[in-house]
């Protein structure tokens, strides 16, 4: 078939778009592939770590796990991700009096510093991932093994409790579950029964006076079931005045998840217990704004809250943008 040059110009055209296309496809699909594999190699050399330095002084793996995983979240999200994130203070490392900050062992010593060679190259460098895991776990093992040593063991490494309580729940997951890899997520509600929300998150409340509201309110039927939304440790349990009965949740990324207004817990749900996305804790109410027991002053609902906590304060934030991601995930499977 004759074409005129026109319609050759054309279809050249058609084909040129249609490869750059495919092209493009193809570079994001790689890339997307490369990313994963990447993010999935990260947590395997920090395992070998973590499970390598276990080997050398009996501390157990999954306290350097939440030691780790602790301070990667309150870096920002811009930094690069490192190995491990795990940071000493430069003079408590190096030795007062080394100015020179020579990473030679026998120097750090000398100078009354903490920095050990946990590779056995003679050097102990701040920013080697086995000399950061080997010196932890000699700070560790001045205290002792025992749970309640490598508890003050860590308090006096951070001198913060809320850091020490978050470890503590951390490394309890990780231990739990034999992984630190844990990125699964759940809706708060089970989204197989009907339920509406928005974002509410900043609206003024009056009760109790002027205050603003920090969360999402998720509004249901009595009795729809609430699950846990993330890995993590109950935390807290009981009645709140504004809040009625609630739940509350410390989970892996040092965030603290807050239901509230619940009719009431599921039987086995109690203060300590890890939980895993979807898990359920109890089920919509309306109960709060009053002595205990109190319920009905307003239509049945779920209040979820999170609180993220940056080592230095925690602070609410929109949860609005999070759950509407999981609720799109959970549906998708």
């Amino acid at each position: 078939m004759y074409l005129f040059p026109k319609e050759v110009i054309y279809l050249t055209r058609i084909r040129s778009t249609v490869l750059i296309i495919l092209c493009f496809f193809l570079f994001f699909q790689t890339t997307a592939i490369t990313n994963a594999e990447t993010n999935d190699q990260i947590y395997t050399d920090r395992m070998a770590l973590f499970k390598k330095v276990e080997s050398l002084t009996q501390v157990p793996w999954y306290y350097f796990a939440a030691m780790d995983n602790y301070e990667r979240n309150t870096l920002p999200s811009s930094e690069e991700e490192k190995v491990i994130s795990i940071q000493f203070d430069e003079t408590e490392w190096f030795g007062l009096g080394n100015a020179a900050k020579s990473t030679e062992q026998e120097i750090i010593k000398q100078f009354g510093g903490i920095g050990k060679d946990g590779n056995g190259d003679n050097k102990a460098d701040p920013n080697d991932p086995e000399d950061i895991l080997y010196t932890m776990a000699q700070h560790i093992l001045s205290y002792g093994l025992h749970k309640d040593d490598i508890k003050i063991a860590i308090w006096e490494h951070y001198k913060r409790d809320l850091t020490v309580q978050t470890i503590m729940n951390t490394a309890k997951v990780f231990q739990n579950f034999g992984d630190i890899h844990l990125t699964d997520r759940a809706f708060p509600l089970d989204t197989n029964y009907n339920y509406s929300y928005r974002s509410t998150w900043g609206d003024r409340r009056g009760f109790g006076g002027l205050r603003i509201h920090e969360g999402t309110d998720i509004f249901a039927s009595y009795g729809v079931p609430v699950r846990s939304t993330t890995y993590g440790v109950v935390e807290m349990m009981g009645w709140n005045l504004y809040g009625g009965w609630r739940i509350g949740i410390r989970d892996i990324y040092n965030i603290y998840h807050y239901y509230g207004h619940m009719s009431g817990y599921e039987d086995d749900i109690k203060v300590g217990q890890v939980v895993k996305p979807g898990d359920v804790l109890g089920s919509v109410g309306s109960t709060g704004y009053g002595p205990p027991g109190t319920s009905g002053k307003f239509p049945p609902h779920l209040h979820y809250g999170m609180y993220k906590d940056n080592g230095y304060s925690e602070f609410s934030f929109d949860p609005h943008p999070y759950i509407s991601k999981w609720e799109r995930m959970e549906k998708s499977n």
